[in-house]
C-alpha cells in the first residue's frame, strides 16, 4: 500500500483533514440520520453502506476524469444535478404519503425487502451528486505525491476518505438510534419521524437543485 499512497506527514495531514470533513454534518449525514430516525437503526446502516458504494463510484469517476467533464460541461452537470434533486424530492413525497406501518417497514423488525429498498435509494442519492465527484477531484490532489502514479494514488486516497466517512456516519446512526426508544414512547412520535424523514429528503432535494455553482461541494 505504501507504493500507491504518500507517507509520513502528508498522509497524516490527509487523515486529519478527512476526519474533520467527515464529522462535519452535511447532506449525506442529514439523509442518514433522517433515515435512522424515521425507519430505525438497520435502515440507517443500510443507508451508510449505500452512500459508501455511491461515493466509491464517485471516487472512480473523479480518478478517471469525469470531474473534468462536469467542470467544462454545464449541461452534463445540470442533468446529473437535477436528476438527483428530483429523486430526493420523490423519496420525500413517497415517505410523506406512506402510512405509518409502511414508513417503518425498514426498521429493526423488517425483512430484507425493505432494507434493499433503503439501500437502493441511498445509492442513487449518493451516485447522482456530481458535486461529490468534483469534491474528490479538488480535494485529493492536495495530498498526492507527484512521484507516485496518479490513478492508483487517487483511487487509494479516495477509498481511505470514504472509509473514514463511513465510520463517522455509523457513529451518527448509532447516536440517532440511541434516542429512538425515547421517541417511540412519545405520543405521535411515529408520525413525527415520518414527517422528519420526508421533510429532510424534500429539503435536501430543493437545496441540491438551487445550490451554487459546479465548484462547490
Amino acid at each position: 500500500m505504501h507504493h500507491i499512497i504518500p507517507g509520513g506527514p502528508m498522509l497524516a495531514a490527509f487523515l486529519l483533514s478527512s476526519l474533520l470533513l467527515a464529522v462535519t454534518p452535511g447532506p449525506a449525514v442529514i439523509y442518514i440520520v433522517a433515515r435512522t430516525l424515521g425507519q430505525g437503526r438497520l435502515a440507517g446502516l443500510a443507508s451508510v453502506a449505500a452512500v459508501v458504494l455511491g461515493n466509491l463510484v464517485n471516487v472512480l469517476a473523479a480518478a478517471l476524469g469525469l470531474a473534468a467533464l462536469f467542470a467544462v460541461s454545464a449541461l452534463a452537470f445540470a442533468v446529473i444535478k437535477y436528476a438527483g434533486a428530483a429523486y430526493l424530492v420523490y423519496l420525500g413525497l413517497r415517505a410523506l404519503r406512506a402510512p405509518p406501518a409502511a414508513a417503518g417497514e425498514a426498521g429493526p423488525e423488517a425483512g430484507g425487502a425493505g432494507l434493499r429498498r433503503v439501500f437502493r435509494d441511498g445509492f442513487v442519492v449518493a451516485l447522482f451528486n456530481p458535486k461529490t465527484t468534483l469534491f474528490f477531484a479538488a480535494f485529493l490532489p492536495q495530498f498526492m505525491d507527484p512521484a507516485i502514479a496518479a490513478l492508483p494514488q487517487s483511487i487509494a486516497l479516495g477509498g481511505i476518505f470514504v472509509l473514514v466517512a463511513s465510520i463517522t456516519d455509523c457513529c451518527y446512526v448509532l447516536a440517532a438510534a440511541a434516542v429512538l426508544p425515547y421517541l417511540s414512547r412519545a405520543r405521535g412520535a411515529q408520525s413525527a419521524g415520518r414527517y422528519l424523514t420526508a421533510g429532510a429528503l424534500i429539503g435536501l432535494g430543493v437545496l441540491a437543485a438551487v445550490s451554487g455553482g459546479r465548484n462547490s461541494k
